[in-house]
């Protein structure tokens, strides 16, 4: 389906949510303003073209399940039609030419908005600590409410099921589950849920990761026989992996 027809058919969802719209969240992710337009198409559950052609991929979330019409649909019901002011710390485009940003309708974070609706997840990939408060809020708002994605069991695997999460290779991926032990090999910290190193599931530190681990008082160490939640991208090395590159892909669960 094209981006043109999901925003049609999302156009009276997209009048609904105007007025549905709860209170802005956006306090820390009011980076300046790098642009404005009007969306002219919904590529997919992340990115949009606006009437002067350019490009748009959102920062900061991934898009929520494997359904990409379903997530096109949740941002156009957002933004299909509608106004848009972009804000960031750089408007560069990337390789592919898009430009990522934070984007506003009026003063309603798109990204907040998402999260709250469970139509997104929060990536973890976000620099300023007050913008990555705010993500990881809403998403919270969308987990306690059940709604969306956080509805089903389906957001969060099982650390103990590896092949569950192993049929997520290449995705994004939220994985919860009890350290059993933290090894060090060569310049890889790994973070082992399991007792087969071959087969269960791991997260993975590089050695350029650690300072920034301890400076957050979070040292790999500390983690062993906590619960935890670690969220990336899966990838298959034996067992599954997520390689951890920011500290903020790790929430520990309460105390030992």
């Amino acid at each position: 389906m094209t981006g043109l027809a999901l925003q049609g058919r999302a156009s009276v969802a997209a009048c609904v949510a105007l007025f549905a719209f709860g209170p802005a969240h956006a306090a820390g992710c009011l980076f300046a303003t790098q642009g404005e337009g009007r969306v002219a198409a919904v590529i997919d559950a992340r990115s949009f073209r606006l009437d002067d052609g350019r490009e748009i991929r959102l920062a900061g979330i991934e898009p929520a399940g494997t359904d990409k019409a379903k997530g096109a649909a949740a941002l156009a019901a957002v933004i299909g039609g509608r106004d848009v002011t972009l804000r960031g710390e750089d408007d560069a485009p990337d390789r592919y030419g898009r430009q990522t940003a934070f984007v506003f309708v009026a003063e309603t974070d798109v990204q907040s908005e998402l999260l709250r609706r469970g139509d997104a997840l929060f990536a973890a990939d976000v620099a300023d600590k007050g913008c990555a408060g705010t993500l990881a809020a809403a998403e919270a708002e969308a987990s306690k409410a059940k709604i969306g994605i956080w509805s089903g069991p389906a957001a969060i695997k099982n650390a103990e099921s590896p092949g569950d999460i192993l049929a997520g290779i290449g995705r994004f991926t939220v994985v919860e589950g009890k350290v059993l032990s933290v090894r060090q090999a060569g310049a890889v910290t790994y973070l082992n849920f399991g007792r087969n190193w071959t087969q269960d599931f791991a997260a993975t530190i590089s050695r350029r990761m650690i300072p920034a681990f301890e400076a957050a008082g979070l040292s790999p160490k500390s983690l062993e026989n906590r619960k935890i939640r670690v969220r990336g991208f899966v990838s298959s090395r034996r067992g599954p992996r997520i390689e951890v590159l920011r500290v903020g892909q790790i929430e520990v669960l309460g105390e030992k």
